[in-house]
C-alpha cells in the first residue's frame, strides 16, 4: 500500500499543477500586480490620465513581453492591457507637449503609473529631468 502511494501521490500533484493558470496571462485577460482581472477582449478607446515614467539603459537590447528587441531610441512604450501594437497619443499635461508610441511591453508595475515610456519618448514631451510626468493617454488606433 505505502509503495502505490508513493507512485500514485506524485503524479497526481504533478496533474494538479499543470490545471492552474497563469498569474499573469489567463485567456483575453492580464492580471496586473494590484488590480484584479481586466479584460481586453472589450478593446480600447477613450482617454485616462495618471502618472506617465520612462525606461532605458537597464532595459535597451532586452526582449519586450511582445518578443520584440526593446530599444530606447524608438516611440514606444509599456502598458499593462493595451494590446500590443496599439498606438497611443501620450500628453504631458504639465507643458502640453504630446508623442504618439506604440505599445509593445507590459508595465508599469508601480503602483500609481499608468505608462512607460521609452527615452525618446520621455525627451519628446520633456519629462528625462523630473522622471514622472501626469499625462493623459488617449488610443489613436487599436491593434489591427
Amino acid at each position: 500500500m505505502a509503495k502505490t502511494a508513493l507512485i500514485f501521490f506524485p503524479a497526481v500533484l504533478f496533474l494538479m499543477t499543470q490545471c492552474v493558470p497563469s498569474p499573469l496571462y489567463h485567456g483575453n485577460t492580464v492580471r496586473t500586480k494590484k488590480s484584479s482581472l481586466q479584460d481586453r477582449s472589450t478593446g480600447v478607446s477613450g482617454s485616462v490620465s495618471g502618472v506617465a515614467s520612462y525606461y532605458a539603459d537597464k532595459f535597451h537590447g532586452r526582449k519586450t513581453a511582445s518578443g520584440e528587441i526593446f530599444d530606447q531610441n524608438k516611440f514606444t512604450a509599456a502598458h499593462r492591457t493595451y494590446p500590443f501594437g496599439t498606438i497611443v497619443l501620450v500628453a504631458n499635461n504639465e507643458n502640453g507637449k504630446s508623442v504618439r508610441v506604440r505599445i509593445n511591453d507590459r508595465g508599469p508595475f508601480i503602483d500609481g503609473r499608468i505608462i512607460d515610456l521609452s527615452l525618446a519618448a520621455a525627451k519628446e514631451i520633456d519629462m528625462l529631468r523630473s522622471g514622472t510626468a501626469n499625462v493623459t493617454l488617449t488610443v489613436v488606433r487599436p491593434e489591427k
